[in-house]
């Protein structure tokens, strides 16, 4: 039967051997469960998405040996032993009626270990170790181990396998000159540097039958100056569909790009037309890829003919049940990838256990579940922030009471300052989650409700969960009550008029979005994806290398000149998201912010702002501005707190109002869930 909501995203995908029940790819993250022995959780984690009617399943990456490992210990298959082990997973997914194909990927010289192999000895600008230069017979062997992970894989149960070609990783770097300068027979001309992937393929093919999946993940625009031209690229996924590959899924970029692909300032759908452009080459399903995350934004890609199916990735992370939701009429319901990478990407750099910012659940499944409760106890919950929504859902999930107050007209909290910051319109989707929940779950919300510790006292309450936030710390600058002296929330709250020449006091997170809200015209509507792609030099890759601009398009001018200050003398924007922060350095640079550092606050006045340089004080400078704005940290509000506890009410501290060393979204979701849960 043809869903009459999303026609193109839930028609079935006849494979010839197989049928996908949608055109859904959940697409390969790296979690941190691939690590070790972790394949409980892995069950757990990729069960749930089968469960919620994915069509099909990517899993994170799997090297075919241990120079593919992408950090030491990182996950592999290689011997049969680990088969076996990975059919806890595949046993798993199948009894939800789900299928799923295992990544194989091979690092390369992006390898943070010293084992790293790559066509030639060039180090990669994001990785320490300079890989060994394979010999001939070395490359040969890569190709037997990756057809020799393929087979495990089936061993394993797996409905077929995903080799990784793309983002710069191994297979990727046989096809550029800036990576491959070899002379033998895996390199020289085009045709002889794409051997590699097409013999892989090849193999993997006559070892695995015809009766499996094979998924080829091509670069389709490498980002990078020296990469494929179009011509390659289509010559490549030819040659690739001829090897017997099942399925061809789009990769954009290398990792060593600096142009930002998943980051929530990527306008939604960023890359489609890459693999629209493919479409006329290939006759084999092709998959879309990055920074689609609603059910309607979906549809329209595949409706407009751009690609066969499209790859959610952390939107499973943002809601297992995205498919099942769009399905039975609920899109309104999903949650949505707001594509912050903060609990993701900088997690899996970290070293840490993967989840989502706004599901803490994902790849948590086994451990964090919000049973329903024996005894059905009345809460508060002061603050309707992150960490108060996050926790009175729960509770009312669990089967709790619960009261939340807001001393504002609409919850929200700091979210809705978040929300008005130019590349983060996504927390306008969070916030309509939150309210949805909110009224499917008949939450008791009293907005514009300042409420006092008496007044809580007196409604005998079974415990108050304190969610009131933070309040911006006193930076203590002589002068600061001056009138051209504004705070954070005077401008993105109260929306103050801020004059032309602005200094902006603290340089953290806060400090970056202030500076990135004050540079453009808020009557200007969103960016659109011409203007993005002209910001950041993407251009069509028939008219240039690798799809990089030899020029970018001079940017409007910015609508204020802004100094960013901080006391540190370190980088600006140190404590950003290590997969973020570098992409809101170069914003704010191409705007010409003017970045001080080492600096001390001496006063305010009609000049504006003096600031003397080093310890000792020295040189003093008049920084002369319209206003000053104080960015310069926060402080958490418990003032409930003392009141509540000596009247014997149990009480918990959740969000900013327990830790305010920054605005933090992903800690305060995470923190009101699990409290919530173990209530």
């Amino acid at each position: 039967m043809i869903n009459k909501n999303y026609p193109h995203l839930l028609a079935p995908l006849d494979l010839g051997f197989t049928t996908l029940k949608n055109r859904v790819l959940m697409g390969s993250m790296h979690t941190g469960l691939e690590d070790g022995n972790k394949h409980e959780r892995l069950a757990g984690y990729f069960a749930e998405r089968a469960r919620g009617d994915v069509g099909l399943i990517i899993t994170g990456g799997y090297a075919p040996n241990r120079a593919g490992w992408v950090k030491p210990f990182a996950g592999k298959l290689t011997t049969r032993g680990e088969a076996a082990r990975h059919q806890l997973i595949t046993k798993a997914v199948h009894a939800e009626d789900g299928k799923i194909a295992m990544q194989i990927l091979h690092a390369g010289r992006y390898a943070y270990h010293p084992l790293s192999v790559a066509p030639s000895p060039i180090r990669s600008p994001i990785t320490p170790f300079t890989p060994r230069k394979l010999s001939t017979s070395g490359v040969e062997k890569q190709i037997k181990d990756f057809v020799r992970c393929a087979q495990l894989a089936q061993d394993a149960g797996y409905d077929g396998v995903e080799i990784m070609g793309s983002e710069g990783y191994f297979i990727n770097e046989f096809l550029v000159t800036h990576t491959n300068q070899r002379t033998d027979k895996w390199g020289g001309d085009y045709s002889q540097r794409m051997r590699l992937p097409v013999e892989i393929v090849a193999r993997t093919r006559e070892a695995v039958g015809n009766d499996f999946i094979i998924i080829y993940r091509l670069s389709m625009i490498d980002l990078i100056p020296a990469g494929s031209n179009w011509d390659e690229t289509v010559t490549l996924a030819k040659a690739i569909e001829r090897a017997g590959a099942t399925i061809i899924n789009t990769g954009i970029g290398w990792h060593e790009a600096r142009i930002p692909t998943i980051a929530t300032s990527v306008p939604r759908g960023a890359f489609t037309w890459v693999t629209k452009k493919m479409k006329r080459e290939v006759t084999i399903p092709l998959v879309t890829s990055n920074r689609i995350n609603l059910a309607a934004t979906a549809e329209q890609i595949l409706s407009e003919g751009c690609a066969d199916m499209v790859s959610l990735a952390r939107p499973m992370l943002a809601d297992p049940e995205f498919v099942k939701k769009a399905r039975d009429g609920r899109a309104d319901e999903i949650n949505v990838c707001i594509a912050c990478n903060q609990a993701c990407l900088d997690h899996a750099f970290a070293n840490k256990i993967s989840s989502c910012l706004v599901n803490p659940r994902a790849c948590h499944e086994t451990e964090l579940n919000y049973v329903a409760t024996r005894i059905r106890r009345r809460f508060a919950v002061v603050g309707s922030g992150p960490a108060g929504l996050a926790a009175s859902l729960v509770l009312i999930e669990r089967g709790h009471a619960v009261d939340l107050y807001e001393a504002e007209a609409e919850i929200g909290g700091q979210l809705n300052m978040a929300k008005v910051i130019p590349g983060k319109e996504e927390f306008h989707e969070m916030l309509r989650y939150f309210k949805r929940q909110i009224e499917l779950k008949q939450v008791r919300v009293h907005l514009n409700t300042r409420v006092g510790a008496d007044d809580l006292i007196s409604k005998a309450y079974d415990s108050v969960l304190i969610a009131t936030g933070v309040a911006p710390r006193n930076p203590k600058i002589e002068g600061q009550d001056h009138p051209k002296v504004l705070s954070y929330i005077d401008v993105l709250r109260r929306q103050v008029p801020v004059g032309k020449r602005v200094a902006i006091v603290g340089a953290g997170g806060i400090g970056f979005d202030v500076a990135e809200y004050l540079l453009q015209s808020h009557s200007s509507p969103t960016m659109h994806l011409d203007e993005w792609l002209a910001e950041w030099g993407v251009v069509d890759p028939s008219a240039a290398r690798g799809g990089i601009a030899a020029e970018r398009m001079q940017p409007e001018p910015p609508v204020r000149e802004v100094t960013l200050l901080q006391r540190k003398a370190g980088k600006h924007g140190a404590g950003l998201g290590k997969t973020t922060g570098w992409i809101h350095r170069a914003t704010l640079k191409m705007s010409n912010v003017r970045m001080i550092g080492g600096i001390n606050y001496e006063r305010i006045g009609d000049e504006g702002l003096l600031i003397t340089y080093g310890k000792k004080h020295k040189r003093p400078t008049w920084i002369d501005v319209d206003n000053i704005v104080l960015c310069a940290g926060q402080i958490p509000l418990q003032e409930l707190q003392e009141p509540l506890k000596s009247a014997g009410i149990p009480t918990h501290i959740i969000g900013g109002a327990d830790v305010a060393a920054e605005l933090d979204a992903k800690r305060a979701i995470d923190h009101g869930s699990r409290l919530a849960a173990r209530l």
